[in-house]
């Protein structure tokens, strides 16, 4: 049997009502660049969802791609963006935001979020005038980079603080539909719409073949977004295809059950491992996992699954990072579990 991999929410393909959707529709003539009526409806779905008529919605093809062109057009030269030091943008995306001349400022935070007075000390620290970078953007992810979600309550100060001190907050949405759907979060799609300036909602990883849309809520950075868009690469001739399967993803609510499916087997599988009294780098509130548990146990497990060992822990211990998606078997969820229970020290 082969190995079944938890590593990440992507390795399948798509959910069968978009495969249908594209099949149904392969033949209908459609505008380009993202003026087809596909993707016409799905922005009017969306803005249903978040109650903001006058945002404006992009599709692009991927998180990177959303994330570079996000803040390289909301900040001039000489300005920087704050982000926690797990956030994607630090590690994983290849320098993309620096490459484009803008500073990533990181601050540590062991749940891999941005609070407060952390981000107050870091203003402090770069109000020296002209001789350093100047903070005009908060970047946050939600969830986070290791499965933390934020509250209502977080979100909202994070919000005020940014107005207070002319900064502009935008929410890396990659994994939003598990964030929002997670029994440990109060926050909605309104909500991100109402305390953000600009977030995305993430398709790649909740059952789209690819693609994220970009949320502008903040009238400057509407401005001529669409030409960075077109600058970077991001406007495809064919945007029906990203438009298309959000219009999908927004219709009867299947974007979120998707995402709950994905926390549900996340949520059995943390329930199991603390039954065995094993406990973890984080707490399990979304579907990023990260458990601790013993190397040997890991070995037993690798022969049946695939799933990253994300740091040593100590000497006989490693934490994993164990992802399921929005179609994990829940079988092998079982399998996993199976093998668990049935290991001895």
């Amino acid at each position: 049997m082969a190995q079944y991999s938890f590593l990440n929410d992507y390795s399948e393909g798509a959910h069968p009502n978009i495969l249908k959707a594209l099949v149904d529709h392969n033949s209908t003539q459609q505008m380009g660049y993202g003026t087809d009526e596909f993707s016409t409806d799905a922005k009017a779905l969306i803005k249903k969802h978040i109650g903001q008529s006058d945002s404006e919605i992009c599709f692009v093809s991927g998180g990177t791609q959303a994330n570079l062109i996000i803040i390289s057009s909301a900040l001039r030269p000489h300005e920087a963006v704050i982000s926690a030091d797990t956030g994607h943008i630090v590690f994983h995306e290849a320098g993309a935001i620096e490459a484009t001349g803008h500073k990533v400022i990181t601050i540590q935070n062991p749940m891999g979020k941005l609070n407060i007075e952390e981000i107050k000390h870091t203003l402090c620290v770069y109000d020296f005038g002209p001789h350093v970078v100047k903070p005009k953007m908060l970047y946050i992810s939600n969830a986070t980079e290791i499965g933390t979600v934020y509250t209502k309550q977080e979100l909202k100060a994070l919000y005020s603080l940014a107005q207070k001190q002319g900064l502009y907050l935008f929410l890396d949405g990659a994994r939003l539909g598990t964030a929002i759907t997670s029994s440990h979060s109060d926050v909605t799609l309104e909500d991100i719409a109402k305390y953000t300036d600009i977030f995305t909602i993430g398709g790649t990883k909740n059952g789209a073949f690819l693609g994220e849309a970009i949320v502008i809520t903040h009238p400057i950075l509407k401005t001529d977004f669409s030409f960075h868009l077109k600058q970077k690469g991001a406007m495809l001739a064919k945007g029906r295809l990203l438009g298309l399967q959000f219009k999908t993803l927004f219709t009867d609510n299947l974007y979120f059950d998707l995402a709950k499916h994905a926390n549900a087997m996340a949520n059995k599988m943390a329930n199991a491992i603390t039954a065995c009294g094993y406990s973890y780098f984080s707490n399990p509130v979304s579907n990023l996992i990260f458990p601790i548990l013993p190397n040997t146990l890991i070995t037993a497990l690798e022969k049946e699954f695939i799933f990253y060992r994300w740091k040593k822990h100590d000497e006989h211990h490693s934490i994993l990072r164990l992802v399921t998606s929005w179609t994990t078997d829940e079988n092998q969820v079982d399998r996993f579990i199976d093998i668990l229970n049935s290991y001895k020290e």
